[in-house]
């Protein structure tokens, strides 16, 4: 399965491992291009990817490992619980990110992982809400 979505940044992400949930983590991969426009000012001369772009890759592997689809469920993200970055991330890199998914208070949460061949990049919390539109 391959996700892309309108945002700012231009890769897809690929779901290499679905994981099971409790047994193992779910896993996505994206290379980050060297053509992605956040570079053109993210700096001249020496391009670094932005966070708030890791988060965007995160959150769309997020979406597409989510383990607890329901017909007619409308899953989002509610809130970045948190965001720790750790490394930067390059042009070129292939970006790989693990998901852990938990179930509280009526929301699904993930604790993600994203890291590039030279260890961990991000350490990121999410947590996502149901916001069908039950009509009646």
């Amino acid at each position: 399965m391959t996700v892309t979505a309108c945002g700012p940044v231009d890769g897809t992400v690929q779901v290499v491992d679905p994981g099971v949930p409790g047994e193992r983590p779910a896993r996505c991969v994206t290379v980050i291009g060297a053509s992605e426009k956040v570079f053109a000012g993210h700096f001249p001369g020496f391009p670094i990817f932005p966070g708030v772009c890791v988060v965007e890759y995160v959150q769309r592997g997020a979406l597409a490992t989510l383990p607890e689809r329901e017909p007619g469920g409308t899953w989002v993200l509610a809130t970045v619980e948190s965001a720790r970055f750790l490394s930067p991330v390059y042009p070129g890199d292939e970006l790989t990110s693990e998901y852990v998914w938990s179930r509280k208070d009526g929301a699904v949460r993930c604790r993600a992982s994203a890291a590039t061949g030279r260890g961990t990049a991000a350490q990121i919390r999410l947590r996502f809400e149901d916001r069908r539109t039950d009509a009646g």
